[in-house]
């Protein structure tokens, strides 16, 4: 592929990690004064933090409201329409942030959306012929408003781009043909809002075959996203294992930049709904880390409401096991652990005492007890219900751990896990959990570790409130047949 030099200025100079600021001001098509550009930026700055969202958001409001206008409809229909498409358009993507906005591309969406939204209307507001005749025309001019509203939208927003007034800071990870044809693409389209600031690449390139500097090796990702401005990350066919280059993703789930990928083989992959497209190029927006999700806020009230309602009702089980515990063993019925939960802090786990070890470095460095001859009948049917697990929820109502996630380990083994399996360390970008997606496929005790951590990391990349329902509905079963969780 032949690539044409860009011809924006380097920003910085210099190939190590902290020697570029990956920052400015500037963007290709820029119409207004250069004083008048960041003030106005900074002016706008608050409204633009959520991307095209509230400007799409808005756009429908106002088309609902000037329908509402234009046909003299009841604030009740108006009120009732608005907030069925509004709804309806949020769960349907409709809002979601993207590189090309094209009316055509929505329209089928819309469409379809609006169709259920004006039976909602009509089932609520329509009482009468007469009134349903004038409820479904209130709908269609109302289409026909959000449709214009949008096609406004949308051009304000290109504009916004092309002018600098929206751009974002978007470093390239990779100089090979990929990569540069992706920085061609952007320099000379500034209406997708992504202003090339800087490549991350394990080989010397000058800047002026980039028109941007090399700013550091894929290994300072992290780093270089801490320290700077950087908003997008583009990763284009970087010359480094695919496995390190995962891990260096993950150890960036606590920033909020946006993260693209350029698929292999681009040139022959098909564009699908939930990727994006500059200039023939295809790019898979990878998700958004859980933690930055609106619903991930709901997680800690699920953890709260679930903890505290079994405790509640399992209080005569707790007594029981309690008792039982102190019949077989002794005193001292909760067994206390150090473990490692989110991001490698230490904690406390409680857990019912099903074996009393000889001393704390037996506690410490003992694998696994299932076989061990020592185990009593009662302590063995507790571990193989999984009721030795129950004080861990008061673990969960303090918050040190959460009802799903992946199950925390001593540090030492930690540590030994870390250097062996290279998945693992990833696994504590999240609480440690009660039951997980690792222990529901029957991977407890003795079993794989790098097939646990695959199992916990693919819970972390796909996680939503309805995955940790199922989890938690599988557990019950788990334990309800004695296979435990």
């Amino acid at each position: 592929m032949t690539q044409s030099k860009l011809q924006e200025p380097a920003i910085g100079g210099g190939k190590g990690p902290t020697s570029a600021p990956l920052t400015g001001t500037g963007s290709a098509g820029s119409e207004l004064p250069g004083t008048a550009l960041p003030a106005l930026r900074a002016a706008l700055s608050p409204l633009l933090l959520d991307g095209v969202r509230p400007a799409l958001l808005l756009a429908d409001v106002a088309g609902c409201a000037a329908a509402g206008l234009l046909t003299a409809s009841p604030v009740t229909a108006v009120l009732v329409l608005t907030v069925a498409v509004v709804v309806l358009h949020a769960t349907g993507g409709l809002y979601r942030s993207r590189l090309q906005l094209s009316l055509l591309d929505d329209l089928p969406s819309l469409l379809g959306r609006w169709m259920v939204a004006s039976a909602a209307l009509l089932t609520v507001v329509a009482t009468s012929t007469e009134l349903g005749a004038r409820t479904a025309g209130f709908a269609l001019v109302a289409l026909g408003c959000m449709l214009v509203a949008r096609t406004g939208c949308y051009a304000a927003v290109r504009w916004m781009r092309r002018i600098g007034l929206v751009t974002h800071s978007t470093l390239i990870v990779g100089t090979g043909a990929a990569g540069r044809r992706v920085a061609e693409i952007l320099h000379h389209h500034p209406e997708y809002g992504l202003r090339p600031s800087g490549f991350l690449s394990t080989r010397s390139v000058a800047t002026d075959e980039l028109g941007a500097p090399v700013v550091g090796d894929p290994s300072h990702l992290s780093e270089i996203l801490q320290r700077s401005e950087t908003r997008v990350v583009v990763l284009a066919y970087a010359q480094v294992p695919d496995p390190v280059l995962v891990n260096l993703i993950r150890a960036c789930h606590r920033s909020t930049c946006e993260l693209f990928l350029v698929p292999r083989l681009y040139e022959l992959h098909q564009v699908s709904d939930d990727m994006e497209m500059i200039w023939g190029v295809p790019l898979v927006r990878l998700r958004r880390s859980a933690g930055r999700s609106v619903s991930w806020q709901f997680k800690r009230l699920l953890d709260v409401l679930v903890a505290g309602t079994a405790a509640l009702l399992l209080a005569p089980v707790l007594a029981a096991c309690a008792l039982a515990v102190r019949w077989e063993g002794g005193p001292g019925v909760i067994f206390r652990q150090t473990r490692v939960g989110m991001d490698g802090r230490p904690f406390e786990l409680l857990k019912f005492r099903s074996l009393a070890p000889v001393d704390e470095h037996e506690s410490g460095t003992r694998w696994n007890i299932a076989n061990d001859d020592r185990l009593g009948p009662v302590g063995r049917f507790l571990r193989v219900s999984s009721l030795d697990e129950l004080p861990q929820l008061w673990n969960i109502l303090r918050g040190d751990m959460s009802m799903v996630g992946p199950r925390p380990e001593r540090p030492q083994f930690v540590d030994q896990f870390a250097l062996r399996y290279p998945g693992y360390i990833a696994r504590h970008r999240v609480p440690s959990g009660l039951t997980g997606l690792a222990q529901v496929h029957g991977l407890r005790g003795d079993t794989d570790i790098d097939d646990r951590a695959r199992f916990d990391n693919f819970y972390i990349e796909n996680w939503s409130l309805w995955l940790d329902i199922k989890i938690l509905l599988r557990t019950a079963v788990s334990v309800f047949t004695a296979r435990g969780a």
